[in-house]
Parts: structure tokens; sequence; C-alpha cells
């Protein structure tokens, strides 16, 4: 303690201001914690898993929850990365982060987990959308198939192709996920189009019609497979377009309904998400600690078990035939397909959707 004359006490004054400063700055020094930015889907980052990595590490993780595409890319996007330091993202999304050099490569040799994985997922090359001039932008974490889900009660014999989901005898009880790019790549499967990805400049004004139709038989839109699950429940749906696969069918089975689950006739849209590292990530050493730990066992088995999802490492007790698997790739106009579908939702004739 500083005892002081009155003469001194304006140096005193300072002298202990000094010192208080001093303190302050030496303890916030000490107890200064990294902190790890990551964007996530439902069930990738459970607070368990995250409590885990944090004890380990030292590190403070910050987890944001996101349920859409478009809702992802804005996140990352509009401040150009500097936000979050890893996200999960699928392989077709990962290409416009990649041409907008908002995500940076990855060295797999600080990722030892990666080689528990199963042997399709370990090598970047033969993934498409993987690598970008011979270097590794992403690590496969999960994936899964965009089958049907149907109320058994309701259906004499399971579904068989997506054109069920337009069935005037479901006319108020199909539950669809709430995104124009999958949307439109339905609509192109049921109209038999080539690729459900690449429209024609003339197939526009097809797929809309047939999404305006589809309309008629919504029951609502949903986000996230929570959600999709109280809904099917809860309003008597008949049929749900599984975005998340069979995610939504171990969370609607642990609801006690009475559910099948198909892939129909044309293919079920499938994707696979994998992590990636930001152009700001702030430590990306931290960054690459935390992908690795996500290839773990524990990881993998929450994301399975509680989840419901497929993980890179355990083959599925639930595989769906690989020639009917439609992997995700670029669509030729992403702004394009949630536009028209925000209007399609919106309830909009054919006329005023496509209108300029």
């Amino acid at each position: 303690m500083v005892r002081c004359r009155r003469p001194h006490r304006l140096i005193c004054a300072l002298k202990r201001l000094l010192g208080l400063v001093l303190g302050l700055a030496l303890s916030g020094s000490v107890l200064a914690t990294e902190v790890l930015r990551v964007l996530s889907w439902p069930g990738y980052a459970d607070a368990d898993v995250v409590t885990v990595f944090e004890q380990r590490t030292g590190a403070r993780v910050e987890v944001t929850v996101i349920d859409a595409d478009e809702m992802l890319w804005e996140r990352v996007s509009t401040r150009d990365a500097a936000d979050f330091d890893v996200f999960a993202v699928n392989t077709a999304e990962l290409q416009r982060y990649i041409d907008r050099a908002l995500v940076v490569p990855i060295d797999l040799d600080a990722l030892p987990n990666r080689g528990a994985q199963l042997a399709r997922f370990r090598d970047p090359a033969a993934l498409p959308g993987v690598t970008r001039d011979g270097k590794a932008f992403a690590v496969p974490y999960a994936y899964a198939e965009m089958g049907l889900i149907y109320d058994r009660r309701q259906f004499e014999a399971p579904p068989q192709s997506i054109a069920a989901l337009w069935d005037p005898r479901h006319q108020g009880k199909v539950l669809i996920y709430n995104g124009g790019s999958h949307n439109f790549s339905l609509a192109a499967q049921v109209l038999g189009k080539r690729s459900p990805f690449q429209l024609e400049e003339a197939d526009w004004a097809q797929a809309v019609e047939r999404l305006i139709a589809l309309r008629r038989n919504i029951l609502t839109v949903y986000a996230q497979p929570e959600e999709s699950a109280r809904l099917f429940t809860s309003r008597g749906a008949a049929l749900l377009f599984a975005n998340y696969g069979t995610q939504q069918l171990q969370l609607l089975r642990a609801a006690g309904a009475d559910v099948g689950y198909v892939i129909p006739r044309e293919g079920a849209l499938a994707w696979l998400d994998c992590w990636v590292i930001t152009r700001g990530a702030r430590n990306p050493a931290l960054a690459h600690a935390w992908i690795d730990y996500m290839l773990e066992a524990g990881p993998a088995e929450v994301l399975s078990q509680r989840h419901g999802l497929n993980n890179t490492r355990n083959q599925p007790s639930h595989q769906a035939d690989a020639d009917r698997l439609v992997w995700l790739e670029p669509v030729e106009h992403i702004e394009r397909r949630n536009q028209l579908w925000e209007r399609i939702v919106s309830g909009d004739s054919a006329a005023r959707v496509l209108a300029p």
C-alpha cells in the first residue's frame, strides 16, 4: 500500500491509478481465453461434445446453429468470413465459398483421425467438390440421402415415386423443406429432366408450374429436423420430404410415430457435409484441432446414435442403394431458385412468380 504525505497526494493518486491499470492489464492477459467460433447444423456440435473439446484445449467454443444453405451463405459471405473460424457445408455449396476465397486449404497432415475414416472418405481427390487445384478445402463429416417418410396408417403401400408428393389424396398433408434449391431439383426429377441441378431456360416455367401444384398439397414448410417431427405428429401429416434423411426418421420413431422410409425410384438427393476453415480464422491450428476432434469415435457416435445421421467412420445401419443416390451438385442459378420459391410459397400465380 502506498502511504503519502499531504503535499504528495496528487502524485500518490496517480501512482495508485497506474498500479490499478497495470494490474487489470496483467489480470486480463492471464485470464484471456482463446475462442473458436463454429457455425454448425443441428446435431453437429452438441453441448456435451463441445465441453470435451473445451476441457482438452482450454479454449472456449461459440456455436451458432443454422438450418438453411442460404442462411449459412449470408452469415459467412456478408462479412467476408470474419465472424467464424470453422463451419460445415455440403460439397455442392462449398464451390461458391471457394470461388469467393472465403475458405482456405486444409492441412490434412494435421488431422491424424482421418486415418479412422472409411476408405471412400479418406482420398479427397476421389470426392467431387472437395479439392481445387490440387488442394483440399474440406474434410467429410456427415452424409444422408433425402428420402420420403410416410405415415403407415395413411398408406396402403409405401410410396414408390417422388410423384407421391403431388398425389391429390395427400392434399394439405405434405411437409416440405423450405429451400428453393432442393425443391426445384425435386420438380426437375418428377418432370424427368436430364439433370435436377441444371435447368435449361425452357424448363423454368414447367418447374414453377409443378411447384405451384405441389403447394396445393403442402401442409406447411419446415427448416429444422425437430420442427418437422413436431409438425408431422401434431398436425396429422401423411408424407414428408426428408431433407435431413434418417435424422428425421429417428426423431419421429422416438416420438412414437408409425412411419416408414423409402428411396423413390427416381433416386434421392444426397448430401455430404464437410468441415471447412474460413479465411478469417483467428487461430487455424485450433480450427484444425476442432476438425480432428470431430472425426473421433465420440462425436461420430453422437452424430449417428443420437441424431440418426451417417458419420464417416462407421458403416451405417441403414444404407440406401448407391445407384439410387443423386449426390448434390452446384445448381445453375441458386439465387433464382430461392427467389422463385419464395414467390411460390407466398401464393403467387405462375405469371407473377416468373415476372422479372
